[in-house]
């Protein structure tokens, strides 16, 4: 996420491969393609020419079914937290049918909340307290280890039907947004319009792990209401 320094570009292609991993998206890198980077990636290469390059966290991530976070602090505003290891296994299994996301922050502040907002987990990778912050690459090279972990020690599980397919981080804003745009027509909104409130909401909708069924069932009842709602104000 807009990586200042192109090294730290390049290390991390290097670290991915050295895991088996292959899939780079970037958002908004300051230096992008550079010559640092592929010095840095020691024979990474194809990783840096194959990587994809995002205006924004919103688009990069529209594909994902399961988004983590990876944040060098713990959080206090209600998101999930798991560790490395049960951040990995999560990924590699859902990664068995679905696209999945680590996203790591700038190197300097890490991820925004309203960044980490997008997130279903945020991932710690637990330090020293006195000295907690990890470079970028080395986040990803820890990561990217637990995930290779995860991959050798993974068991085939039976892949579920695609409408019980976790649904998207694009159809999950989708119903969010339609939901909040609800809760205002019935004021709720307007009484309580905090930042606070809605992400208190949006913490019980992630914890539910709602699939795309779930998800068209609920955009179907929010339908009926606006309707319904528009049929009283016609009167």
């Amino acid at each position: 996420m807009q990586t200042s320094h192109p090294g730290n570009i390049g290390a991390t292609a290097r670290a991915m491969k050295n895991m088996g991993l292959s899939d780079l998206a970037l958002v908004q890198p300051k230096i992008f393609p550079s010559a640092q980077a592929t010095s840095r990636a020691s024979g990474a290469d194809n990783i840096l020419a194959t990587a994809s390059v995002y205006s924004t966290l919103e688009s990069a991530l529209e594909p994902c079914e399961l988004v983590l976070g990876a944040s060098a602090r713990i959080r206090h505003l209600g998101w999930s937290e798991v560790g490395p290891k049960r951040g990995c296994e999560l990924l590699i299994a859902a990664a068995k049918t679905a696209r999945v996301a680590l996203v790591f922050g700038r190197e300097n502040s890490g991820l925004t909340n309203e960044e980490l907002e997008l997130c279903h987990h945020l991932l710690h990778i637990p330090t020293n307290p006195d000295f907690s912050s990890l470079n970028v690459a080395s986040a990803v090279q820890v990561l990217s280890y637990e995930i290779y972990l995860a991959v050798m020690g993974e068991q085939l599980i039976e892949s579920p039907k695609m409408e019980d397919r976790p649904s998207t981080s694009q159809e999950f804003e989708g119903f969010f947004n339609h939901l909040l745009k609800t809760l205002e027509k019935t004021d709720f909104l307007q009484l309580y319009k905090t930042k606070r409130l809605q992400q208190r909401i949006r913490r019980i909708f992630y914890r539910s792990e709602l699939n795309r069924t779930e998800v068209n069932i609920l955009r179907g009842i929010l339908t009926a209401v606006n309707n319904k709602i528009d049929g009283i104000k016609r009167r």
